[in-house]
């Protein structure tokens, strides 16, 4: 009698307890990979999460970037640069230098690889008396546009330019002048076109005229000269973030003097900081509590997949032996016929792998029937292909075969090693 034709004898024969090993197989399969597939989902939805997470923050970053510049761009310039040598008790008192330096110097530092400052912008100012507009004192700021640095991105300028032969000019200047844009008026003899006009504003920018830099060189005759160059800082938390900006200045600039505006800078930089800092700590708390359901996952995983893979051995090694038992009578005749005990120990274990590979193959079919209704729920809808592999699957069905063998091994070693007359005798 060959051995398959002896297995699918004693199959048919007690379908019944081959169809429980079958089952507990497959039920320790189906539990192995569905928490296998739970694992894998978590792991990839947490990503997804994390990286949605950091692409948004990259989106609210640039616009919170980008109002924070608009509601900061009256806070103005919070660097500047004068000639060495000037009195800062003057710069304080009028508000601007009396001393000079070559215009030349912004582009210096512009060609350099300076880091600390954006948005360089040279001004030439003066305070002079406005005789067309009746002896009015006002304060004259020669400006051009914004000087790019040329390692970097263009910024948005925080101030525009002014157009050769217009003016802008301060609230107290075109109220109190009845002037008002596209108007025409004289300053020093020359003749002007009103390109904007100011709100009030409450300071000297109430009484300044703004103008074409090169044309004030020209009016105020300091040719190729300005009095300051304005910056803007980088937004860059250091503990000592004016020292830092000073010793770059002025190693390009030595002979000249830096000075910062307190508040502004610590305003735009304390907001800016603070939205960085929130959004970052919202996206690592998230990576935290995902770290930590991973974690708790992993740990219950770890506590399932054992007692199932020793549930379903101690399942089949019951049942194996049971029908060791139920078999005692026939194998003592097999034996007394002739059989070998090596070919009734290879049937049993036969009829095991049998088990272990039907079993795996319900508890895979299970698996692919049951993912589809709870997708959703549980496994975020993703594709099959990316939470179990193919080498997953053999792996489950190969180690499904192995295990239901060594369950069986040990009924099958106690039914080879009786002797057959005595199991005749008792029997």
């Amino acid at each position: 009698m060959t051995l398959f034709r002896l297995v699918s004898r004693e199959i048919r024969h007690r379908k019944g307890n081959f169809l429980l090993s079958v089952l507990g197989v497959a039920s320790a399969v189906l539990g192995v990979v569905a928490i296998a597939a739970l694992l894998k989902t978590h792991q990839s939805h947490a990503k997804g999460i994390l990286e949605e997470m950091r692409e948004e923050m990259k989106g609210d970053m640039a616009r919170l970037e980008d109002e924070i510049r608009k509601s900061m761009k009256g806070l103005g310039f919070n660097i500047f640069i004068f000639p060495a040598g000037q009195d800062m008790s003057e710069v304080y008192a009028e508000g601007f230098a009396s001393k000079t330096m070559p215009e030349g110097y912004v582009d210096k530092l512009a060609e350099s690889s300076i880091v600390t400052v954006n948005h360089l912008l040279p001004s030439l100012t003066k305070k002079l008396s406005w005789e067309e507009l009746g002896g009015r004192t006002v304060i004259v700021i020669g400006i051009r546009g914004e000087v790019p640095i040329a390692h970097r991105d263009p910024k948005k300028p925080l101030l525009e330019p002014v157009e050769k032969g217009n003016l802008v000019l301060g609230y107290e200047l075109h109220r109190g002048g009845q002037l008002k844009e596209g108007d025409e008026t004289t300053l020093l003899g020359r003749k002007f076109t009103i390109a904007k006009t100011h709100g009030e504003r409450g300071n000297r920018d109430d009484i300044t005229i703004w103008m074409n830099l090169g044309e004030a060189q020209e009016l105020l005759n300091e040719p190729g000269r300005i009095n300051a160059i304005q910056a803007l800082e980088c937004n860059c938390a250091t503990i000592d973030r004016l020292g830092e900006i000073r010793n770059e200045l002025m190693a390009i600039l030595p002979d000249t003097h830096v000075i910062e505006t307190n508040s502004t800078a610590l305003a735009r930089a304390e907001a800016r900081n603070l939205a960085s800092e929130t959004a970052k700590k919202r996206i690592a708390d998230t990576e935290r509590e995902m770290k930590t359901l991973g974690s708790e996952r992993g740990r219950f995983a770890g506590i399932i997949l054992p007692v199932a893979t020793i549930g379903g051995m101690i399942w089949i090694a019951l049942l194996a032996l049971v029908n060791v038992r139920e078999r005692i009578g026939e194998i003592g005749i097999l034996r007394a016929i002739g059989v070998r005990g090596r070919t009734i120990f290879s049937a049993i274990l036969f009829r095991a792998s049998l088990a272990g590979l039907v079993g795996a193959a319900l508890g895979i079919l299970g698996f692919l029937v049951f993912y589809p209704m709870v997708a959703g729920k549980w496994f975020h809808s993703q594709p099959l292909a990316t939470l179990i592999s193919t080498s997953t699957w053999l792996s489950a069905s190969v180690a499904a075969i192995l295990l239901a063998v060594v369950a069986a091994w040990l009924p099958a070693v106690l039914a080879c090693q009786k002797d057959p007359a005595e199991i005749l005798h008792n029997d």
